[in-house]
């Protein structure tokens, strides 16, 4: 939270100081009640659209204030009229939360704090135009370093698809349930791919607006390109953790080399990881890939229950989601794989 905090206080003293200083605006508040409001407590927000939505919400509310209050006066009754009808007015105009609420604010202060009619109602406007736009400047010149939470995020996401393939191996080598249970538990939670979403989001915004970071558009790219694949690998190995704990419960037999073959499936899944965040040789991830698809087709799977050809199935499934995530098409990361026959 200490760069949110930092932005917040060096945009909100310069906006206030613009707004004083430059434009002569007495107690131009707004402009740093926009600073907050744009630059907010997290990533990904969007905020070159909170701009224009804050513009909007507090021109709305100040607007139907100044109007009503100048023409019914001021008391609770014209504070409810006013604050309805600010608000409808945004709702009508397709507004959204944040529009809305920030017309709400604007229509209090207009019915209860300030004194309507004059120019006072075209100053706040500016006030939280001059707001919103330093707002976007202390994020563009203060950013943080976005990427890196994105290697992190994609590090650890990766790693959540590798945990699983493992705790599967594990299951069928030591013909325990409950630990294909545990990690099928693990893998159902999606906090590793919200704050992944959450942090490619933050980093691609900031790379379109910041000239520190404008560099790195290359890598976030790769991995906007990745996120489907690896979010398909992800959903199979679910099913794959199912199938496994299914298959032990039915005392099904498995091959011989599954085990292995998902170990290496799970390395190749943390090299990709490493590989993605350093521009690396995506070509060896491809490699690894197919030597664990080549590890599982090496073994005779006719043999084996419903359950234990599904997981084998389901590892080639997670294999062609990961050579997608490389940058192949499905059909060119169906022919790096080894014939099933």
């Amino acid at each position: 939270m200490g760069l949110p905090i930092l932005q917040c206080s060096v945009a909100a003293a310069l906006a206030w100081l613009v707004a004083t200083e430059v434009f002569g605006h007495g107690r131009p508040f707004f402009a740093p009640i926009a600073v907050v409001i744009c630059i907010g407590v997290g990533f990904g927000q969007q905020r070159l659209r909170r701009v224009v939505e804050l513009v909007v919400g507090v021109s709305v509310g100040i607007g139907v204030g100044d109007l009503l209050i100048s023409a019914i006066g001021a008391g609770w009754w014209q504070l409810a009229l006013v604050l309805g009808l600010a608000m409808v007015t945004s709702v009508l105009l397709g507004g959204g939360t944040l529009v809305t609420l920030q017309a709400a604010s604007s229509a209090i202060l207009v019915a209860t704090l300030l004194p309507p009619g004059g120019t006072g109602g075209l100053d706040r406007m500016l006030d939280a135009l001059i707001g919103g736009l330093l707002g976007v400047a202390a994020i563009a010149l203060l950013p943080g370093d976005p990427p890196e939470i994105v290697r992190r995020r994609g590090q650890e996401l990766l790693g959540e698809l590798a945990a699983a393939l493992t705790a599967a191996a594990d299951a069928i080598t030591q013909r325990d349930r409950e630990v294909a249970q545990a990690a099928l538990r693990r893998a159902r939670t999606q906090k590793a791919g919200d704050d992944y979403r959450d942090a490619l989001r933050a980093a691609r915004e900031i790379a379109a607006i910041s000239p520190l970071h404008r560099r790195q558009r290359t890598m976030i790219e790769r991995y906007t390109k990745a996120t489907e694949p690896v979010d398909l690998a992800l959903r199979n190995s679910r099913v794959l953790l199912r199938r496994t704990r299914a298959g032990l419960t039915d005392d099904e037999t498995f091959p011989a080399t599954l085990p292995v073959a998902l170990r290496k499936l799970a390395d190749a899944a943390t090299a990709f990881a490493e590989a993605l965040g350093a521009d690396g040789d995506l070509g060896d991830v491809r490699e690894r890939v197919r030597a664990a698809a080549v590890a599982v087709d090496a073994d005779g799977i006719e043999h084996t229950g419903f359950s234990a050809t599904v997981v084998t199935a389901q590892l080639r499934s997670v294999a062609v989601d990961l050579l997608q995530a490389t940058g192949l098409s499905h059909e060119q990361a169906r022919g790096f794989l080894p014939s099933m026959g």
